[in-house]
């Protein structure tokens, strides 16, 4: 695990903080980013931040940062079960390859994501829990966010660090929504067998609730691009929950899983599926059975 950007940003923080605006960009950019890790700078292209982006939120989000600051101090204890987690993950899928995992701090685009065999956590985001003050981030995010940070994330790191290590054995894809949904699920199976824990957010308690009317709205919507209703979104949408991809995918994963007798098998066929197939995914779900009907 690598976490020296963290205390990088820290520095270039209070320079900033320090100096006139006509100073702030070099100083970010020599500070913290100009000498950042592979997996900071990966981190940054996957999210497309720039360095005047990091300038302005330090100087919108000063209450954020504050308390924010002394939650990244915690980024070695949030992989204290890693090398555990991953012996495990080895076992259960022998095939695993080496992955690398960075914490830097981000713009609030992301908790969790990957970028070929690096997983990139989003500090600010990842090691957070309830005492974040979001007050000063703009609408949709601050209500989105403050159902996150009351979710507990840092609590959740094991299994966060699991999911995206998953995602470093998977296919990648720009596919439909239920190419990215099965993906994402996938993802959550393999990192709960292994964790034994679900994160503690929303789509989890409402999802097994609304089962039927989750699965016929995505039946509808499953082999569009436009996953708004349903990854990576807000609460802004029909079911008034986000991210409730995640929980489809989960249930069709979970169903493969559990319908198999041979678990180890069943897991290599999840993780090694074609996902940038279109044709390939769908007959894959039709086979599990669970959209019929729906």
């Amino acid at each position: 695990m690598v976490d020296t950007d963290i205390a990088r940003f820290w520095r270039a923080f209070d320079a900033i903080n320090a100096a006139t605006p006509a100073d702030r960009l070099r100083l970010i950019q020599t500070l913290y980013i100009d000498p950042g890790t592979p997996g900071l700078h990966a981190l940054m292209a996957a999210r497309r931040y720039t360095a005047q982006e990091y300038v302005d939120a330090i100087a919108k989000w000063p209450k954020f940062w504050a308390s924010v600051r002394p939650l990244t101090a915690r980024s070695a204890d949030a992989t204290t079960t890693l090398n555990g987690d991953v012996e495990r993950f080895r076992r259960l899928y022998p095939q695993l390859r080496p992955a690398t995992i960075t914490y830097a701090i981000g713009v609030l685009r992301t908790g969790g994501t990957t970028v070929g065999d690096k997983v990139l956590i989003g500090a600010e985001l990842g090691l957070g829990d309830e005492s974040v003050d979001v007050s000063e981030l703009p609408e949709p995010l601050r209500t989105r966010l403050g159902t996150f940070f009351r979710s507990r994330p840092f609590a959740n790191n094991a299994q966060n660090n699991i999911h995206e290590y998953v995602h470093t054995q998977q296919q990648e894809t720009q596919g439909n929504l239920l190419q990215q949904s099965l993906r994402e699920g996938v993802a959550e199976l393999v990192a709960e067998l292994i964790t034994g824990r679900k994160p503690a957010l929303p789509v989890y308690s409402y999802g097994p609730s609304h089962e039927a009317a989750i699965k016929a709205r995505f039946v509808i919507e499953m082999g569009g691009n436009d996953y708004d209703n349903w990854l990576w979104n807000s609460a802004a949408n029909p079911f008034g929950v986000s991210d409730l991809g995640y929980f489809v995918g989960y249930r069709i994963a979970r169903r493969h899983y559990d319908a198999a007798k041979d678990k180890r098998a069943a897991i290599r066929t999840l993780i090694e599926l074609p996902y940038d197939d279109a044709s390939a995914i769908r007959g894959f779900v039709e086979r599990t059975g669970y959209l019929r009907g729906a």
